[in-house]
């Protein structure tokens, strides 16, 4: 397979230095004096980031000391202008964690219990060949452990190509479609008759949240997206957040998203492209998700007993590092000098979404990669350099 890289290192030759800034603001009555050294520590980290070959990176990290801002790369490998400092981008399937906890609210309001089974609320929706929504729990859907298929594997087997690609960009999702696409298959397992929710076999699968959203649909007779706004994005005045609903692009201020497509010469821009709903719809900025994942482990979305169900976690082997366990909406890995690092993070055409926050809420990280590599040396290092930013930033 062909690297990208030497195309990328090209481009980053003509944008230089000038392309790579750091911001810091102090809280008020907090203190400054480490934030300096914390910014300069981050836009070390971004910059490692944008040598792995990424085209363009934005970061920031929010504590109650205050907040600092880092950037990399370029907007466009045609202009080279830098990524804006408020720019929007898609943050996939972080959007699973914006889904679980408003589960979890309609658990705390007695609307719905993560026991329920799917059958119950979707009744006749997850039948056939030997898919069983008697035997799969709301718990099941958000832990990932309902031993569905990922509909994204079983979607029609569209070639992952820039062609294919600009056929489909402007087809959304259909949930029911979706649904039906894992369903074509048995199952990888079903879960434990004697008690689903405890089930401990773990798989990650889009189709999961796709269900989630449409539980939320039937238990509040509102669209999933609709409830995302008003249980989070009002009370938290994320001016900066939506859902795009069936529209393919992005608001600007933005970043080209660039894929690199196996055996294709180059980057393609994959900048307007369809989105999911609640398995990966929702569109952001490092700060509006900063924000969401302090209110969220801090207390003021949820009650302590939604908060330690999602929490509650089950290995994870494939997620993450050894160690790595998966809860509702949210994942654990080992670091950041031992505390750990609560994540969840998310792919999109073009972007890496990268996130993590500590366990009390205190200090919160995200970070926009505007390159989608396939190649597995440059994903490989790219990742590993994302996780070294949320590390330093959170240890």
């Amino acid at each position: 397979m062909r690297s990208n890289g030497p195309y990328i290192s090209r481009r980053f030759g003509l944008a230089g230095v000038a392309a790579t800034a750091v911001t810091l603001v102090t809280a008020v009555g907090g203190h400054a004096a480490p934030l300096p050294r914390f910014g300069s520590a981050l836009q070390a980290d971004v910059d490692a980031i944008r040598a792995t070959g990424t085209t363009g990176v934005l970061a920031e990290v929010r504590s109650p000391r205050g907040r600092a801002s880092a950037r990399a790369g370029v907007a466009d490998l045609e202009h080279d202008g830098p990524v804006p400092w408020n720019a929007y981008y898609r943050i996939g399937s972080d959007t699973k964690t914006y889904t679980a906890a408003l589960v979890l609210q309609l658990v705390g309001e007695g609307r719905l219990r993560l026991t329920d089974t799917v059958e119950r609320w979707l009744p006749g929706m997850v039948r056939g060949n030997g898919n069983d929504g008697s035997r799969i729990t709301v718990a099941n859907l958000l832990r990932q452990t309902s031993g569905l298929n990922d509909y994204l594997s079983l979607s029609g087997g569209s070639p992952f190509t820039p062609n294919a690609y600009r056929r489909n960009r402007f087809r959304p999702g259909i949930p029911q479609k979706q649904v039906m696409a894992a369903l074509s298959k048995p199952p990888l397992w079903v879960p434990d008759a004697a008690d689903p929710a405890e089930e401990r076999r773990w798989g990650y699968s889009n189709t999961n949240y796709v269900l989630a959203g449409m539980i939320v649909e039937r238990v509040t007779g509102n669209p999933w997206a609709h409830e995302i706004h008003e249980r989070f994005i009002l009370p938290l005045k994320l001016r900066n957040t939506l859902v795009p609903g069936t529209s393919s692009y992005v608001p600007q201020p933005t970043a080209v998203a660039y894929t690199q497509f196996p055996g294709a010469t180059g980057l393609t821009d994959t900048t307007v492209a369809s989105a999911g709903a609640a398995d990966g719809g929702i569109i952001s900025t490092p700060h509006d998700v900063t924000v969401f994942l302090r209110a969220l482990l801090s207390g003021r979305l949820l009650a302590p007993a939604q908060i330690a169900a999602m929490k509650r976690t089950v290995p994870a082997a494939d997620y993450g590092p050894p160690g790595t366990g998966y809860g509702l909406g949210l994942a654990w890995r080992p670091g950041a000098g031992g505390s750990g690092v609560w994540f969840h993070g998310g792919t999109h055409l073009g972007v890496v979404s990268e996130t993590g926050v500590t366990s009390d809420g205190g200090t919160a990280v995200a970070a926009a990669l505007f390159t989608l590599p396939t190649e597995a040396a440059q994903a490989d290092a790219q990742s590993r350099a994302a996780q070294r930013l949320v590390d330093r930033a959170l240890g």
